[in-house]
């Protein structure tokens, strides 16, 4: 085998010493979006873990936004912003092509009216099948902290979740967002004893994790009313196939559980 010349190895080598061992040890994540739905007014994309949703401004790291930006400019046409889903949450995430259509859909948010559902993995074993989980948050910086109901800038988040399948130490859970607060899933979960397997911002503890690289947590199902046709559109991502393999994991070592097989 031909060795590398000796100034690209010093180069290399260079890298590898600047870079922490937990970096050269991250995971690459796809940067290749699926398309899940699409029509002359909106597009739905299946977005990838690891892949930002929109861009980050004065970086040029690519986004859902960008890639797809891309694809419909050779068309004529535009890619709005609607929502967003967090970096490392994979699934469904919703476009506009032309500026009306993008008002309307942002006005079905602003009313909390869409339908969105997550599928999570967290700790420990839920006691009870279904249920509802009400905080109050306040953003400060990139965190949302939990404040009481006496805080006037504190926002109510509340979202309902269903119990899918019971493991040995853990649950996989069915949410449905009532509220759509950044980080709402895994911060109220947090909170109520159960954090997200894999989420090392709101429990550090998590970064020992090693059935999956990032959290666990897909937007699994969305619904809207469409801006122009005025028809329902639900759409359905499945889970990719990392957090599959964690479900498969954590399945061996116990007996678990279920409502709704894969």
């Amino acid at each position: 085998m031909t060795k590398p010349p000796q100034k690209a190895r010093r180069r290399a080598a260079k890298r590898d010493h600047i870079l922490a061992p937990e970096d050269r040890r991250r995971p690459r994540f796809s940067r290749e979006l699926a398309v899940l739905y699409e029509d002359d007014s909106v597009v739905i994309v299946d977005k990838p873990p690891g892949l930002l949703a929109v861009p980050i401004k004065g970086s040029a790291t690519p986004s859902a936004w960008s890639l797809l930006s891309a694809s419909l400019e050779l068309k004529k046409q535009r890619t709005l912003i609607v929502h967003r889903i967090d970096r490392f949450t994979s699934g469904a995430l919703l476009f506009a092509k032309t500026a009306p259509d993008r008002a309307a859909l942002v006005r079905q948010f602003l009313a909390h009216t869409p339908v969105r559902q997550y599928l999570a993995v967290v700790r420990g074993r839920l006691s009870t099948e279904a249920g509802t989980l009400v905080h109050y948050f306040r953003r400060e910086g990139m965190y949302q902290q939990l404040r009481t109901v006496k805080d006037p800038k504190a926002a109510r988040a509340e979202l309902r979740y269903t119990v899918e399948r019971l493991f040995a130490d853990a649950s996989l859970v069915r949410v449905e967002l009532v509220t759509g607060f950044q980080n709402q899933i895994r911060v109220q979960f947090s909170a109520a004893g159960h954090p997200v397997i894999g989420d090392r911002k709101y429990h550090p503890a998590e970064a020992s994790e090693k059935l999956i690289e990032r959290v666990a947590l897909h937007a699994a199902h969305l619904e809207f009313v469409h801006p122009r046709t005025g028809k329902n559109i639900s759409i359905d991502s499945k889970p990719p196939a990392d957090f599959l393999h964690l479900i498969r994991e954590l399945s061996k070592s116990s007996k678990a559980w279920s409502s709704k097989a894969w």
